[in-house]
């Protein structure tokens, strides 16, 4: 029998959105956080640029939003912007007053520009601003006592009080892995809140760390909400290219600072795929690059700042050199070997100015979400500020029906009797392989109407060997994560043959032009098969 938990609020998620909730909450209610592994295992403890927020005077709000709607490519919510602009500074203030010690300079925060920006706002702690962050912000929830960090929990299916029948639609909790034990548990909370993050595990190369798996998006869909704009896949244009240095990203504000691109015969060329040429925007530089990278069969290209004084790059850069060097990479001599790599989801779970879901009780918040602010195209360092901002205003909807009656039912424990252990590993192991691979081949960077149908022929033939292999086996952690990983690979899928255009991160050499209107690309519940799991007991 798997153990039942109740709790007043639940987060599934413990990077900065999650954390940050967490905090705003804490004071009103019990809140119970579940982490997939520890805070070093998701996207915010790895975030190197900063957090972009008006703070300097000859910035302005009205900048900040030309900026974030120039880069989202006409699908930006002006409304959106707006809101999460005006409250960044205050996000910033917030975070300051809790322990975040932002760089600083003659007693100003030191700025730094990174592309797509028009003004240097970019605050930052070295270029370890993630880790920074996390770091604070885990210390002040371990510390407060209505606070509940729970470690190697992934999530596997969130509880609709509709599905088990008399109740109407409510999210009432989520069925949950124990992975240290293996067995299922039960979370029950009033509200769920939802800080997962994004899916760009999906490819081959990324510059996320392995708990990337879309596993917010995918249980949202599960659970009946709609989908936006899953087509709109951010590459960062440089990852470090070393056979041994896995997903490692070597952070704009190095481009921020001076450095330049290069291809391998020393030649510069962004210059002549845009004007701010090394501050293009990400899509512009990443397929400036895949493009120099096929024309002239390259490996990769050449990131260099070593134009720049050493005390500078050592500076400015610490993390990055010490990384660099353990390959014997020295960044104040001589150029950084990079390629493009999977790095942000600009789409996700269709939500309000709150984070409301389509599923009441259901919350949802950061890259998980689909906000309106990035549109087509995330601008840099705009990331970490939307989980601050939507984690407050998430906070204060909560906070104002923590006080409405709410009974709800024992939700009923999960069935394992049907299942046995698996001794095939390896299946899962091919699946996973072939998934990313064909992703990364397909509906990458560049696509065309036959890449995109050969995935979702792909898509199909796995969705029938998971589904079997689900009905059978008893789940593991790379099982939730695969079958996570089908849903959000199809809803890239299809949400890219929907769009017959080609706009901000999503290029389709069959429809090179812009349509007229910008629209946004929703994913209803229902237009597409789900895969079916392991049911609850009665």
């Amino acid at each position: 029998m798997s153990q039942r938990f109740s709790t007043d609020i639940l987060i599934i998620g413990g990077g900065a959105a999650g954390l940050t909730c967490a905090l705003q909450l804490a004071a009103h209610a019990r809140i119970t956080v579940l982490c997939k592994g520890d805070i070093t295992s998701g996207s915010s403890h790895w975030a190197q640029g900063g957090i972009a927020a008006v703070t300097a005077s000859e910035d302005s709000f009205a900048d900040h939003v030309r900026d974030t709607l120039e880069a989202g490519a006409g699908l930006c919510d002006e409304n959106i912007v707006n809101l999460t602009v005006e409250n960044a500074p205050a996000a910033i203030a917030r975070l300051s007053e809790w322990g975040v010690s932002f760089d600083q300079e003659d007693n100003e925060y030191h700025l730094t520009r990174e592309g797509g920006h028009s003004q240097r706002r970019v605050l930052h702690v070295a270029d370890a601003t993630g880790r920074a962050v996390t770091q604070t912000l885990t210390t002040r929830v371990l510390d407060h006592p209505n606070i509940e960090l729970i470690n190697d929990r992934l999530a596997i299916d969130l509880i609709n009080l509709s599905k088990l029948g008399r109740f109407p639609s409510r999210c009432a909790g989520a069925y949950v892995l124990n992975r240290t034990t293996g067995h299922v548990e039960v979370f029950q909370a009033k509200f769920v809140v939802l800080a997962t993050g994004g899916a760009s595990k999906v490819y081959l190369y990324t510059s996320n760390p392995d708990s990337s798996t879309g596993d917010g998006i995918a249980m949202a869909w599960r659970a009946g909400c709609r989908v936006a704009n899953m087509e709109f896949n951010q590459f960062h244009p440089t990852c470090l290219y070393h056979p041994h240095a896995g997903s490692y990203l070597v952070s704009e504000a190095l481009r921020g600072e001076g450095g330049v691109l290069k291809l391998p015969n020393g030649q510069r060329f962004l210059d002549s795929f845009h004007e701010q040429a090394e501050l293009a925007p990400r899509d512009v530089v990443a397929r400036a690059i895949d493009y120099e990278m096929k024309r002239i069969g390259a490996d990769c290209v050449y990131l260099d700042i070593s134009h720049r004084p050493q005390e500078f790059i050592l500076s400015h850069f610490p993390n990055i050199a010490k990384h660099c060097a353990t390959f014997g990479i020295d960044i104040t001599q001589e150029a950084i070997p990079v390629v493009p790599a999977a790095h942000y989801t600009c789409g996700g779970v269709l939500v309000d100015r709150h984070g409301r879901t389509d599923l009441p009780g259901l919350y949802a918040i950061g890259e998980v979400s689909y906000t309106g602010l990035h549109g087509a195209n995330r601008l840099a360092s705009n990331s970490l500020l939307e989980c601050l901002v939507f984690a407050g205003t998430a906070a204060d909807k909560i906070r104002s029906q923590l006080d409405r009656p709410l009974d709800l039912p024992n939700l009923p424990h999960w069935d394992e009797s049907q299942v046995t252990d698996s001794d095939e590993s390896v299946v899962i192991a091919h699946n996973w392989d072939e998934l990313r691979r064909f992703m990364w081949d397909y509906v990458g960077i560049v696509r065309t109407n036959k890449r995109l149908a050969r995935a979702v022929h792909r898509i199909d033939l796995l969705k029938q060997e998971i589904q079997e292999y689900y009905a059978h086996y008893r789940i593991t952690d790379d099982l939730i994560e695969l079958r996570n990983l089908v849903n959000v690979a199809e809803l890239i899928v299809r949400s890219a043959l929907k769009r017959k255009e080609s706009r901000g991160l999503h290029y389709n050499l069959d429809y090179p032009e812009l349509l007229p209107q910008a629209q946004d690309t929703i994913m209803f519940p229902g237009s597409i098969d789900q895969l079916d799991m392991l049911k609850p007991s009665g």
